[in-house]
């Protein structure tokens, strides 16, 4: 009779092998949003304060009945630099009466409606608000023919022949202005500018692309001595002095 077979439990020790063909599932991946790329707002570099400017009500302009509304331009793109060609030596309080005397001279001497400069520099540093329009805005003038549009007319109070000294508060007040003038995206005070010609009378014919420094004298697009040989050798320094105003190396 055989016995019958006894069989032992063996415990069973499970081993897990990770095959090489068994990869691990990834991790759920995890989408990260990205704001939409916003261009930074970077405000104007050359940004140049207002300076102060004695109103036309002050100066007690008086007005051509007769005389058409303003006209503007794009903006301004350069700067002429005037003499009134008036004497020398008088006092800051008397320039008003000056001022009119010259809007009569062009607004009805001349038939130009109103005075021609858009501004008028005292020996004081004083700055008077000239043509109509609005001293903030482009406003085309009768200061430089050929080139009054896109141009501001600065005008300074006296004769600069050769010799003569320009006052010092007169040359920071221009400068400032003409800072202010060309605004904090205009062209550099020290550079040059292109400017097409709307008169035969100029030094351009009608049509001529002329390339004239941003700061220019009345005499380089006109035949005239204005603004008188002292001032034009001045015209370098208000170019730095503006530059510096607006911040530029």
């Amino acid at each position: 009779m055989r016995r019958p077979r006894l069989r032992t439990a063996v415990p069973l020790l499970v081993i897990a092998v990770m095959s090489p063909w068994l990869v691990p599932a990834a991790a759920p991946s995890v989408q990260t949003h990205r704001a939409p790329h916003r261009k930074e707002h970077r405000p104007p570099e050359h940004v140049v304060a207002r300076p102060e400017i004695v109103p036309r009500r002050s100066w007690k302009a008086d007005s051509v009945t007769s005389a058409p509304p303003a006209r503007y331009a794009r903006r301004v793109r350069a700067a002429v630099i005037h003499h009134t060609n008036t004497p020398n030596g008088y006092d800051c309080d008397t320039v008003p009466k000056s001022i009119r005397d010259l809007y009569a001279g062009h607004a009805l001497g001349r038939h130009w409606d109103d005075i021609g400069y858009n501004f008028l520099v005292d020996a004081c540093g004083n700055i008077y608000e000239g043509r109509a329009g609005g001293s903030d805005r482009p406003v085309v003038a009768a200061h430089a023919r050929g080139f009054n549009k896109g141009t501001v007319g600065i005008a300074a109070v006296g004769s600069f022949t050769e010799g003569t000294p320009v006052p010092e508060p007169m040359l920071d007040a221009i400068a400032h202005l003409v800072a202010w003038k060309l605004g904090p995206n205009g062209p550099d005070p020290r550079g040059t500018v292109t400017l097409v010609s709307t008169n035969d009378e100029s030094r351009f014919p009608k049509g001529t692309k002329a390339v004239l420094p941003v700061v220019t004298g009345h005499t380089d697009s006109y035949a005239t001595d204005c603004p008188g040989a002292a001032l034009y050798d001045k015209l370098p320094e208000i170019r730095d002095r503006a530059a510096r105003v607006q911040g530029r190396r």
